[in-house]
C-alpha cells in the first residue's frame, strides 16, 4: 500500500466511450469506504466518442480539497489509452509519479482517416517511463474481451488499480464496493462486470535502461 500523502492525488484518464466516469466513481466509493474524504472533478471535451476525458480524485483524512489537481502534482495516473495517458502525464505527473496504462490504442479519427500516424505503443511506453518513477502496463482491453466485452476494460482497469498497491487503502474496499455496484446495475450486465472485476490482472513493470 502506498505511503499516505495529504492529499493523495489520482488521475484516471481516457477518451470518450471508455467508461472513465464510471471507473472514477468506483474508486471514489472505495476510498470513501476506507474512511477518506474524496474530492472528485471531471474534465472532458467531446466525450461521447474520442474526446479527452479526465477524472481528478483527491483523498484526504484531514479535510476536503478542491477537486482539480494542480499541474505536476498527480501521485498516480491510471490511463485507459496510451497516447492520451502520455498527454496527461506530461501535464500532471509528479517526478515520483506511478503510472498504470492500458496498452491497447483507441485510434483518433485523424489516424483512421490516414491523416496522421499513431505512434508505436513501445514509443509511447518509453515516453511514459521517462515521466514516471514507475510505469506499469497491462492490456486491459484484451482481458475485457476475454471476459465477454472489450468495453468493460474500465472495470478491468479498476481491478488492476485496486491490486497495484499504489493507493493509500486496501483492495478489500474495492471488493466491498464492487458488490454494491453489481447490485445496482441491470441484472443482465452483472455477470459480465463480475468477470471483469475478477479478470486475472497481472501488471508488468517497465524496466528503465540502466536499472
Amino acid at each position: 500500500m502506498a505511503a499516505v500523502k495529504e492529499p493523495f492525488n489520482l488521475i484516471i484518464c481516457g477518451v470518450g466511450g471508455q467508461g472513465n466516469i464510471l471507473a472514477s466513481g468506483l474508486v471514489g466509493r472505495a476510498a470513501t469506504a476506507a474512511g477518506y474524504r474524496v474530492s472528485l472533478g471531471e474534465t472532458y471535451g467531446a466525450s461521447q466518442r474520442g474526446g479527452s476525458v479526465m477524472s481528478h480524485l483527491r483523498f484526504s483524512r484531514e479535510k476536503e480539497y478542491g477537486p482539480l489537481i494542480p499541474g505536476g502534482e498527480a501521485h498516480v495516473i491510471a490511463g485507459f489509452e496510451p497516447l492520451e495517458t502520455l498527454r496527461v502525464a506530461g501535464n500532471y505527473a509528479r517526478p515520483d509519479a506511478k503510472i498504470i496504462v492500458n496498452t491497447e490504442p483507441l485510434y483518433p479519427m485523424a489516424v483512421v482517416l490516414q491523416e496522421t500516424e499513431y505512434p508505436s505503443v513501445n514509443k509511447l511506453l518509453e515516453g511514459l517511463a521517462s515521466l514516471a518513477d514507475q510505469l506499469f502496463f497491462i492490456n486491459a482491453t484484451e482481458l475485457a474481451r476475454q471476459a465477454g466485452d472489450p468495453r468493460v476494460q474500465n472495470v478491468v482497469m479498476v481491478s488492476a488499480l485496486a491490486a497495484s498497491g499504489l493507493l493509500p487503502f486496501d483492495r478489500q474496499y474495492f471488493q466491498e464496493t464492487a458488490e454494491e455496484f453489481l447490485e445496482e446495475i441491470p441484472e443482465k450486465n452483472r455477470e459480465l462486470n463480475r468477470r471483469a472485476f475478477s479478470a486475472p490482472v497481472k501488471l508488468e513493470q517497465w524496466q528503465k535502461s540502466g536499472k
